[in-house]
């Protein structure tokens, strides 16, 4: 009984690891050979940045110049003051005195009506003047002032979304390599997924996308009764192979901060995860897989290990894997600025496909009721 029970455990952890060194090669891959254009590219398309900000005073005194001082020829801002209650009112009006392209939209706080962030972004995009549309949130800051034109540049043929990168800084806390890294595997995935013909999701913190796209798919009102998604929802439902592009120049990266405490970060992942089960079938599948093979490769790796079955086969096999993912995420990782986490890979990559079997399994039995 002993010997079949090794058995089984090895076959299973080998096809684990083909399904991993799948995904690694052929889902992943694309963005490691893919290069942005590094000359500055002329372009003067109309672009209306639209920010949906609640009680976000102190972070909009700080980031808003680094958007309203962007080096590019014709564009407006649109903050939507969203039901705040801080002295956000009154740092948007001193900066409109300086900045005449800034425009506030204001929604004042209903007793009935709890509004939330797709209501928000929807009267901000209604207000906007022009066709073409980047988002960003309050408590982010692009890395240069060609943020806007690098990502509007790409607004070409058929392209109506553009899905951006946006990391976090790095600091001293205990829990931001472990966020960092994770959002690099994640724009691994979603930009690879869209290189490859294949768009799933994109990041509301650096998106843009067309007035046009968004009116015809009517919105948000698909997903409006989630209270997240407003970004990665709405990329899921419309975009296509022909009309979505990639932008990672470093130019475009827009830095916020990670959450500090693991109350806030708990809050913020369940709420990111909880949207995951209205994906596409196809995408929730293979999503399912990556995530579940991903886990089960390590629980099968020490299992394997503890019953002393095959363990320089079992060792050999894990060392390949990783080999494997340091020849092909160092050149991912650098493109997207992160090279110093790949050290961390051995011990990262366990908890990252950790996150995503608990925070996926939350997600889906627990429903968040507010964005802010």
């Amino acid at each position: 009984m002993e010997t079949y029970i090794q058995v089984a455990l090895l076959v299973l952890f080998l096809l684990c690891f083909i399904i991993q060194l799948y995904f690694l090669i052929a889902k992943q891959n694309s963005l490691a050979s893919y290069k942005p254009p590094e000359e500055l590219p002329p372009v003067n398309l109309p672009i209306s940045v639209i920010i949906s900000a609640r009680n976000e005073a102190v972070n909009l005194q700080e980031n808003l110049p680094s958007i309203l001082q962007q080096n590019y020829p014709d564009f407006e801002v649109v903050v939507v003051n969203d039901c705040s209650s801080d002295t956000s009112e009154f740092v948007l009006s001193e900066f409109q005195k300086n900045y005449p392209h800034l425009k506030v939209v204001t929604i004042n706080e209903h007793e009935r009506f709890k509004t939330g962030k797709k209501f928000a972004l929807t009267l901000g995009i209604k207000a906007s003047k022009n066709e073409h549309l980047l988002f960003t949130d309050a408590d982010c800051q692009p890395a240069s002032e060609n943020w806007i034109t690098r990502m509007a540049v790409n607004f070409s043929g058929t392209v109506q979304l553009v899905l951006g990168y946006s990391p976090y800084y790095k600091t001293g806390n205990f829990y931001n390599p472990v966020i960092r890294f994770e959002t690099v595997k994640t724009a691994v995935n979603y930009l690879s997924a869209a290189l490859n013909g294949d768009p799933y999701m994109g990041i509301g913190r650096n998106l843009a996308y067309t007035k046009t796209l968004f009116f015809g798919a009517k919105g948000f009102a698909a997903h409006m009764h989630v209270i997240a998604g407003d970004d990665d929802l709405f990329v899921n439902q419309t975009a296509t192979p022909q009309n979505t592009a990639i932008e990672i120049h470093p130019d475009t990266f827009v830095y916020t901060s990670a959450k500090t405490t693991f109350r806030s970060l708990f809050k913020q992942k369940k709420r990111h995860m909880g949207v995951g089960k209205l994906y596409k079938n196809s995408h929730r599948r293979l999503l399912s897989i990556d995530a579940l093979s991903g886990f089960l490769f390590y629980v099968l790796l020490l299992s394997c290990l503890i019953f002393n079955f095959e363990p320089l086969l079992i060792l050999g096999v894990f060392l390949f894997r990783l080999v494997a993912q340091f020849v092909i995420y160092r050149k991912t990782f650098r493109k997207l600025n992160a090279l110093s986490l790949l050290w961390y890979l051995p011990l990262f990559d366990f908890v990252y496909y950790l996150y995503l079997n608990v925070f996926g399994l939350i997600g889906t039995f627990i429903k968040t009721t507010q964005w802010k």
